[in-house]
């Protein structure tokens, strides 16, 4: 990644006439690159594309997380978390009665990993989903889109092509390069 400025992206899932009480949670997603090819997360459920990660815990460092979603979500090991790529922003309707919206911000960090991959321990909602962890090329992950053009897809559908098409992007120009 040289010269590359960190993407900032905002999605509203709802409308909002005013944000000023706001309940935000944390992610961090790995983007780990092998050639043109990404390690993701595949639904065979929702037919989707994802980037390994999740909530940062209470006391939880990014790296320590990344480590921790990687592991849980893919079954490998983080070697290295590189530099800040971009992050996201969604709003989303706040269910607790204090709050005007609920944001979630994902931080999305460049990240090489070992070639050694263990079974994942996925989550029970994970495993419904049919979530599983592989090499994909770029192209392919832009499936996403016809997913979004259904518009039966989850909200992270959304975010996560997104910020695909952008990655798609930087790697056609040959601006982002695997650690």
């Amino acid at each position: 990644m040289t010269g590359l400025s960190p993407f900032s992206l905002r999605l509203m899932h709802g409308d909002f006439p005013r944000l000023e009480r706001l309940l935000e949670r944390v992610t961090v997603r790995a983007v780990v690159l092998r050639g043109d090819e990404l390690l993701l997360v595949h639904s065979s459920v929702n037919g989707d594309f994802m980037f390994p990660g999740g909530g940062v815990e209470a006391g939880e460092s990014h790296q320590d997380a990344l480590a921790r979603e990687l592991h849980e979500e893919c079954g490998a090991e983080l070697l290295v978390k590189g530099g800040l790529l971009g992050e996201t922003r969604e709003y989303r309707s706040a269910r607790e009665p204090d709050y005007d919206a609920y944001c979630i911000r994902s931080l999305y960090y460049l990240c090489r990993v070992g070639e050694n991959r263990i079974p994942p321990r996925l989550q029970a909602y994970e495993e419904r989903l049919g979530f599983k962890a592989g090499w994909h090329a770029l192209e392919e992950a832009l499936h996403n889109n016809q997913w979004l053009l259904g518009g039966h897809c989850p909200q992270w559908t959304h975010r996560e092509t997104r910020v695909l098409a952008q990655l798609y992007r930087w790697h056609k120009d040959g601006a982002l390069q695997a650690l």
